[in-house]
């Protein structure tokens, strides 16, 4: 069963898909959960960015396609409408059992382009995604057997707030504080507005062809679709090779580096779920 000694995404590097930069979220030492809200999290928001990652805008570094917009604004509904409609807020009672327990199921993966993806849009908030499933994967609420708390759907939600928060800003042309207002949502009117050339420069809005022999078909994807249990990961599995530790390690001399070595538009009117708030520091 893999271990992993690190933090960062992992790489999957596995036949093709580790040459393409295949990347899975980070579950470190907690391969599965109790807590079925948790398991439901994981599943429904890794099924959901394999396909998103799966789309042909990851390969060009022009602005996402409304299609791919529209994915994540669905994404982004749905699953903070199970973060606002499941969590349970400090003072109220917790649902317990009193004759059942939980087995316990092991997490599943959907491994994802993350290292070599051209497109930086859709690479950055793949990386938030991925951070947000590592946290939910990680999280102390694992041991609760049917609730999760407004702090939890608050520290994994943050991540696909911000992705939401992101698009809407840099893509729509929204205010930072009207896409930071709680229960923002994009409209129906912005999504059919789309138009980035109103916001990137010529440069940003034309691309070169990339590389056409990573395209992989529906069948070739089979099993990465399905999830893949965490503990039948490789045993090596590990960060892409290509890291802060590893230059330091070799150019530099310092006893701190070596040792760690060693070891604009309209307001939208619409309304959508609230996620709670981040834990504080």
């Amino acid at each position: 069963m893999p271990l992993t000694n690190t933090d960062a995404v992992l790489w999957y590097k596995v036949g093709v898909f580790g040459d393409a930069g295949y990347a899975v979220p980070n579950w470190s030492n907690d391969v599965g959960s109790l807590n079925p809200q948790i398991l439901d999290w994981v599943e429904l928001v890794g099924r959901n960015l394999f396909h998103v990652m799966h789309h042909e805008d990851v390969d060009l570094r022009i602005p996402p396609s409304i299609n791919t917009c529209k994915r994540v604004h669905k994404l982004y509904v749905r699953a903070a409408s199970i973060l606002a409609g499941r969590a349970v807020s400090p003072g109220e009672d917790n649902m317990e059992a009193f004759h059942s327990r939980p087995a316990g199921e092991v997490f599943r993966v959907y491994p994802v382009p993350f290292f070599k993806v051209r497109n930086p849009f859709m690479r950055r908030w793949a990386g938030m995604v991925l951070v947000s499933l590592a946290e939910a994967m990680q999280h102390t609420e694992n041991r609760k057997e049917m609730e999760i708390s407004t702090a939890f759907a608050g520290q994994v939600g943050q991540y696909l707030r911000r992705v939401y928060t992101n698009m809407a800003i840099e893509l729509f042309g929204k205010t930072r504080e009207a896409a930071q207002a709680p229960g923002f949502l994009l409209s129906d009117a912005d999504l059919a507005a789309y138009d980035p050339s109103k916001f990137f420069t010529s440069t940003e809005m034309v691309d070169t062809v990339p590389r056409l022999d990573r395209v992989f078909t529906e069948d070739r994807l089979e099993l990465l679709a399905e999830g893949i249990p965490v503990t039948e990961l490789p045993a090596d599995i590990g960060p892409w090779p290509t890291n802060l530790a590893s230059f330091y390690g070799a150019t530099r001399s310092d006893a701190t580096m070596g040792a760690t070595v060693g070891a604009g538009a309209t307001n939208s009117a619409a309304v959508g779920p609230i996620i709670p708030p981040a834990p504080g520091p």
